[in-house]
């Protein structure tokens, strides 16, 4: 499944470049192979489609599916070209379990915020959520060595989310999402360590996190409004 996730985050980023722009969905197709439509004008993801007439108001319950976690292409080897820093497979993996462990984290308690309880089973309330994060980039790792160094950039890094939402009980993909994100620019370079590398991380997947749950949150609300 982690696989096949991959593959298709990848013929999606051979087809379109993600941005942040409303330019770049003019660039992409109106629909996807599955039939999903472009969203147009989302506020907080960068490329989103749906089933048309696809209605989330009916899950409570979400079952969040431990995230996919992938470098940016040649990372390793781009770290390494810098004399104070040599970045092993195992500090690569380490980091990947931490991006997954704080992806749960965050999307856990965004979820649970906006009275959504997180399962592990399929039923009828219950929506999938396959996630993973790609392209990560991480200007300044805090991998341990034997001497001391300090790493000074002005931004902690860069990733993409990829998200697929099912239908737990049926298997209908019902949405997919992509978005890009980089850490903001202090204008100024300053120390970036272990904890600062996490903060800002959080930060990007928090507005990752918020989007999904205003995503349930709405369509609650739209059907409320056509009960009254």
């Amino acid at each position: 499944m982690k696989i096949l996730l991959v593959i298709l985050s990848m013929i999606v980023f051979s087809t379109v470049s993600v941005t942040t722009s409303a330019k770049s969905k003019n660039k992409v197709p109106e629909y996807t192979v599955e039939g999903l439509k472009l969203i147009p004008n989302t506020k907080n993801l960068a490329l989103v489609w749906a089933e048309p007439g696809a209605d989330l108001a009916q899950y409570d319950r979400v079952y969040l599916v431990e995230p996919y976690v992938a470098f940016k292409k040649n990372w390793k080897r781009n770290q390494n070209r810098s004399i104070s820093t040599r970045v092993t497979t195992s500090d690569m993996e380490k980091i990947k379990t931490k991006v997954g462990d704080l992806f749960m984290e965050v999307f856990t308690e965004e979820l649970e915020k906006g009275g959504y309880a997180l399962a592990n089973e399929r039923a009828e309330d219950v929506l999938i959520v396959k996630p993973a994060i790609i392209d990560l980039d991480v200007y300044a790792p805090d991998i341990m060595s034997s001497g001391r160094s300090a790493t000074f950039t002005d931004a902690a890094g860069e990733m993409t989310l990829y998200m697929e939402l099912y239908d737990s009980e049926t298997g209908d993909l019902l949405a997919k999402a992509m978005d890009a994100k980089t850490d903001r620019r202090h204008g100024y370079m300053q120390w970036q360590t272990g904890p600062a590398n996490r903060a800002a991380a959080k930060r990007m997947m928090l507005s990752w996190a918020e989007a999904l749950r205003e995503g349930l949150d709405d369509a609650r609300e739209a059907t409320r409004q056509e009960k009254e």
